[in-house]
């Protein structure tokens, strides 16, 4: 029997993959990542200059920096999700994308909309001005739709799967999806003011609605920022190394605590406020407690290069993916401290939070992105490598040195500024003023316009380095990984 099942597999065809949206998406990756890279230089160099604004209502930094967050997250983050989970569930349920190309094309497309239906919003002032969750009701509305086609369409592939097993990756994709939706309607419950306006008033008021906001805005971080590029991790390290996964077992207990553990902690961003006094307490408690599951997928994620260390060397785009699953590390044990209520009285409202935020979104988040669109780009276009790995050796190296300047500047202008605010003369009066602040941090503000620029140049080596790639061009040094089999 074990031989006739073997025959059978053997003899069984393989589907045919929709990988014509999973391409398409890449290189909208790409696009959106230097989008979203050069509004960061712009608003920072606002913060340095503040002039650069030009008296324009369209350039302010109030308009600007939601277009930059929403580009970083949205646009940037989520079309990678979107395109890596269609490559993912087809490849490991063996089963072509349920729906097909049309229902693909469709979220993909679907979800290009939004992106510039919420952007031109931003910049026209038509925004609900809630942290993550700026566009007005007409745009969630369509969001809801392309998220729910989004759902069926990998849902279906899963249930439709030729592989019995359902790898780990899916559980984090999924997750992440069914959460998101969750979070995203009840957090954007509003009355539109009229049929046809632009402006609608939110169904939560008071104390309610920050918590209902921070329970979004919290685990828009923990299952859009982290779950979903959790599942990118489980594939594309694995994939890279050609290493099996470290410990598959510790990768479903780093899956359920973390999911459980999560949608608990948002209260931490309302430490020393109207919300109540033990529902506080529970999101520092809960945070602390998610250090073990995060530091749990990392080490999961870092021991599965075990044996196979060297291709390091040899392959930047798989150190990209094994620095980003570092600075994931490094971001889940700032973050449970910054939770703590004693760190939280100095780090709230500070640039610390900046600097934090920062650590996670460009180490963690781009990292891994950009070392799975470096395994993507051969395995799609069939090419045997990247153009050039001397490109991808640079891009890495002035894109760690970026996050290092910006980073480092966020965190010692954060606690030089808290520092500041706490301060008292010997009469009991403030001692600095609040412009006195500003003036101090200005020069950390220009590091952190210099690292940047640094990540936005390394932003456009990789594209120019997929452009090259694409157009099937020999490679300019041999390439050190092989676009591997799915």
């Amino acid at each position: 029997m074990p031989s006739q099942a073997v025959a059978s597999a053997v003899s069984r065809p393989q589907p045919r993959y929709v990988e014509d949206v999973v391409r398409a998406a890449v290189v909208l990756t790409m696009f959106w990542g230097i989008a979203a890279f050069l509004a960061g230089v712009v608003i920072a160099s606002q913060l340095v200059w503040p002039q650069l604004s030009f008296d324009s209502e369209y350039l302010t930094f109030g308009r600007l920096r939601p277009l930059h967050t929403s580009a970083a997250i949205f646009a940037f983050g989520g079309t990678a999700l979107i395109g890596t989970a269609f490559h993912v569930v087809q490849r490991t349920c063996r089963a072509r994308l349920f729906g097909g190309a049309p229902l693909g094309w469709f979220v993909l497309l679907g979800y290009q909309l939004f992106i510039v239906l919420a952007a031109t919003g931003y910049l026209m002032g038509i925004t609900q001005s809630k942290e993550y969750a700026e566009p007005e009701w007409f745009v969630d509305l369509w969001l809801t739709v392309v998220w729910v086609a989004y759902l069926i369409a990998y849902l279906g592939t899963v249930m439709k799967r030729e592989e019995p097993h359902i790898y780990v990756a899916n559980w984090f994709y999924l997750a992440f999806i069914i959460t998101i939706a969750m979070l995203h309607i009840v957090n954007n419950l509003a009355m539109p003011v009229s049929i046809v306006g632009s402006k609608s008033y939110v169904a939560w008021a008071g104390v309610q609605d920050a918590m209902i906001q921070w329970w979004y805005g919290h685990n828009a971080v923990g299952f859009f920022l982290t779950a979903a590029f959790l599942g990118m991790m489980y594939y594309y390290i694995p994939k890279a190394a050609n290493r099996p996964i470290y410990s598959y077992r510790l990768s479903i207990v780093h899956f359920w605590s973390l999911v459980f553990l999560y949608i608990w902690a948002g209260p931490h961003h309302l430490h020393y406020t109207s919300l109540p006094d033990w529902a506080q307490t529970l999101g520092m408690v809960f945070s602390v407690m998610l250090w073990m599951p995060s530091w749990g997928g990392m080490i999961n994620g870092l021991m599965t290069l075990s044996g196979a260390w060297d291709k390091l060397r040899t392959d930047p785009g798989l150190r990209f993916s094994v620095t980003a699953v570092g600075f994931y590390g490094m971001a889940t044990f700032e973050g449970p401290v910054m939770s703590i209520k004693a760190v939280n009285s100095l780090s709230h409202y500070t640039d610390w939070t900046i600097g934090h935020v920062h650590s996670g979104a460009l180490g963690w988040v781009a990292f891994i992105v950009f070392g799975t669109t470096y395994y993507l780009v051969p395995h799609l276009w069939n090419r045997p490598g990247m153009w050039s790995t001397r490109l991808m050796g640079w891009h890495y190296w002035i894109a760690t040195i970026g996050i290092v300047l910006y980073i480092t500047a966020m965190w010692v202008s954060g606690i030089m500024q808290g520092l500041m605010w706490r301060a008292y003369d010997e009469l009991g009066f403030l001692q600095y003023s609040f412009i006195e602040t500003v003036a101090a941090m200005k020069p950390f503000y220009a590091i952190r316009l210099l690292g940047g620029v640094f990540f936005l140049t390394g932003g456009l080596l990789m594209a120019y380095n997929m452009w090259r790639t694409i157009r099937g061009e020999p490679a300019r040094v041999p390439a050190a990984q092989p676009a591997l089999a799915a």
